[in-house]
């Protein structure tokens, strides 16, 4: 496991410069940390990719159904409340919330935290930061959270109120609860 290059911040970059800095180098996967730390992250394995992908698809598709909100992948960048940029493997925003952000806004790191956000652990990650990642999400207002780990066949759920519930076994089945109703997302660790 490779550990992310982090750089730390001399003098912040405005969100601006942050953009402009990920859109001329749109080859690198560039977060930023509340402290305005960059983090360089390795590129995950074709078959994290694949995995990502059906799960976003399952969103997507009860999404599609449902109406009741948008589906991001991992190439979108939110500004959380606490000035992290980040970018989850996949996301949902509820249609109310994110229509209410200024057009403008939405074209580069919207100013919003998801309201579902999906990690999905990969050789290169490391399952601590992971997990507080998850809980920095959780501090900015997301309402459910899942971490798989696919090589311990295990989901980490949490919710905005509440202890983190930990699932285990090679087929899992995940609810959208209250949240996002009526989604179930089946998972094959």
């Amino acid at each position: 496991m490779e550990l992310p290059l982090k750089i730390n911040s001399i003098a912040k970059f405005t969100d601006d410069m942050f953009f402009d800095l990920c859109q001329a180098n749109s080859q690198l996967l560039l977060e930023r940390d509340k402290e305005g730390n960059i983090i360089v992250m390795a590129p995950t394995g074709s078959d994290t990719g694949f995995y990502n992908s059906d799960i976003n698809g399952q969103i997507w598709l009860w999404n599609r159904q449902s109406k009741a909100g948008y589906v991001f992948d991992s190439s979108a960048g939110f500004t959380l409340p606490d000035g992290a940029v980040r970018s989850p493997d996949v996301s949902w925003i509820a249609k109310e919330r994110w229509e209410a952000i200024l057009e403008a806004d939405r074209t580069k790191f919207a100013p919003i935290c998801p309201d579902l956000v999906v990690e999905v652990v990969s050789a290169s990650d490391n399952l601590s930061d992971l997990k507080r990642k998850m809980e920095e999400y959780r501090s900015n207002g997301c309402k459910l959270g899942w971490l798989i780990d696919r090589f311990n066949k295990t989901v980490y759920i949490y919710r905005n109120a509440g202890l983190v519930e930990t699932k285990v076994g090679e087929n899992t089945q995940l609810s959208g609860e209250e949240l996002l109703k009526g989604l179930t997302v089946d998972l094959h660790l």
